[in-house]
């Protein structure tokens, strides 16, 4: 730490604000808020701080800081996003992907239309929007319903001087360019496109109802006939909608994130006047693997940016781990124009809807890490080529195993192999082994003793084919230990590595520095879903021969 940061952290005040770090190319590395920012930034330094990899190296590379400070908390909030935002700095957790989700636009103009646009596009001047829609299928699946209970104009200019085109003829435009519709009928279909969209289904309904009969009333029965057919597409979308809360109007947004080997997926459910009537998918693939910092980020940007309507109620229990509850209210409250209220959903409904969202975001997690590990496959000669460079190994990796011990206390001690050939789990060649020389005496070693003399005796049978690349869960004691009982079987021409869970490094047989793999690689997520697969296969084994045991 050089001098002037030392003076700098010395005057540091007890106020809240915004503190600045930047490295010794005088470019901002870190942009933080602190209620007390002498306390905050003082945190930095202090070792209890050291047991984070990311905190270690941004602290190492802090030349000199400045500091704004604010006249609240809440403040300091708006301005530390507005300078992330601005200045985009390497350490702060960046969602650069929120430019891909399309919007709607009702457009501006004497007889508004409505497009597709994307977030870069949006100008405030140009009408209003609704949105983002993170699944575009689903979203043009919407437009064309649209289209068809509301009739408004496509074409952003008349096709023909004197006569209407074909989507009058075919119901799906009501032909303002020709007069055929006024003004005061035209901007009351817009208004009803407008609830709609903004989830006002009763409102929108009541309104169909009254004016359906009131063209009835008036022997307008084309009108009225066009209405009904409108309320009945209508009321049959809202039926398949799932009632969440009976007699209410309530709005909120329950969110849900999981995490697995460097990919977050976050699901926000939207319930609008006690339905549920969206879903919002989100994947990231991030190296920072803190989730709450990561869900303060997201909940940040997706209503600071991402969200033009605000419910009245947010509902996670991720919102607990951040703390900070009013702080946060009083922030939506200032962007939004409205009170909005934070929950982490602790009653029985709130549990439910929890549930709910979780699910979602199991299935959307799941399905990152499968079109991840196609693209590994698809990738794999680069992948490996890269292992065994990086791993100084003899043999290409084409085929890898792992295995993994279970027990509780020594009973029903089994461990399981997994294989992975080129990059894909290969299923039918997995085993699973009945330990049977540690049985009532835990004994780790002993156990991947035995496992391993019993996989090398099967060498060269069909379905048995020599690995590769063997992986160890665990550090530099268990790879040694491994080593031991490899060398002591006489196998020479097998590679050997270790993967440690706490930082995810690399071991190496008589290597004493761990390898570190980059964190958004293929290469580690490939080893992380080796492991992992090695773990749940034991456990479940182990699970299944408890079960029996006690019925026994």
């Amino acid at each position: 730490m050089n001098d002037n940061l030392k003076q700098t952290l010395k005057l540091l005040p007890s106020l809240p604000g915004c503190y600045i770090y930047y490295n010794n190319d005088n470019e901002i590395i870190y942009v933080g808020k602190a209620k007390i920012l002498k306390r905050r930034v003082m945190s930095y330094f202090n070792k209890k701080h050291y047991d984070s990899v990311k905190v270690q190296v941004l602290v190492s590379q802090i030349e000199r800081m400045e500091y704004i400070i604010t006249n609240t908390e809440v403040e300091a909030l708006i301005l530390e996003s507005h300078l992330i935002k601005k200045h985009k700095p390497k350490y702060n957790i960046l969602l650069k992907d929120d430019k891909k989700y399309p919007y709607f636009l009702i457009t501006d103009e004497d007889f508004p239309r409505i497009t597709v646009v994307r977030k870069k596009n949006m100008n405030p001047e140009k009408g209003r929007y609704y949105g983002p829609y993170t699944d575009v299928r689903a979203m043009y699946s919407t437009l064309d319903f649209l289209k068809k209970i509301f009739p408004l104009k496509q074409c952003k200019t008349p096709k023909f001087k004197d006569r209407p085109c074909l989507y009058y003829q075919i119901g799906r435009c009501m032909a303002p360019c020709q007069n055929k519709v006024t003004s005061e009928e035209y901007k009351q279909l817009v208004q009803q496109a407008e609830l709609f969209l903004a989830g006002k289904q009763s409102e929108l309904m009541s309104q169909l109802k009254t004016q359906m009969e009131k063209y009835a009333e008036s022997e307008q029965f084309e009108k009225a006939a066009r209405l009904r057919d409108s309320y009945i597409d209508l009321k049959k979308t809202l039926e398949k909608q799932k009632v969440v809360y009976e007699n209410t109007k309530l709005n909120e947004d329950i969110i849900s994130l999981l995490s697995e080997d460097g990919i977050f997926a976050i699901v926000i459910l939207m319930i609008r006047e006690g339905r549920l009537i969206d879903k919002k998918d989100f994947i990231y693939e991030v190296e920072e693997e803190d989730k709450t910092e990561f869900f303060a980020t997201f909940f940040k940007e997706y209503y600071n940016t991402l969200a033009l309507e605000f419910p009245d109620r947010i509902v996670s229990n991720e919102l607990e781990n951040i703390g900070e509850k009013s702080l946060y209210e009083e922030w939506l409250n200032i962007i939004s124009g409205k009170k909005v209220k934070i929950s982490y959903g602790k009653s029985a409904q709130g549990k439910e809807l929890q549930m709910l969202a979780d699910k979602n975001a199991r299935v959307l997690l799941d399905n990152a890490k499968i079109k991840k590990m196609v693209k590994i496959n698809e990738d794999f000669n680069e992948i490996g080529a890269y292992l065994a460079e990086k791993l100084n190994l003899k043999n290409f990796p084409h085929r890898m195993e792992c295995y993994d011990i279970s027990h509780i206390q020594g009973t029903n001690t089994v461990a399981s192999m997994v294989v992975f050939i080129n990059g894909l789990p290969k299923k039918t060649e997995y085993r699973k082994f009945k330990v049977k020389t540690t049985e009532g005496k835990p004994d780790d070693f002993q156990s991947m003793k035995e496992v391993l003399t019993r996989r090398i005796s099967h060498l060269g049978e069909k379905k048995w084919e020599k690995p590769d690349l063997i992986i160890i869960d665990g550090g530099k004691g268990q790879l040694s230990s491994v080593m031991e009982i490899i060398e002591g079987l006489g196998i020479k021409n097998i590679d050997v590595v270790s993967l440690a869970k706490r930082n995810e490094e690399v071991f190496l047989p008589n290597k004493s520095e761990p390898i570190i793999l980059p964190r958004d690689s293929g290469a580690l997520f490939l080893f992380q879903r080796i492991r992992d697969e090695a773990h749940r296969f034991a456990i479940t084994y182990h699970r299944d021969l408890r079960s029996k045991t006690i019925k026994k």
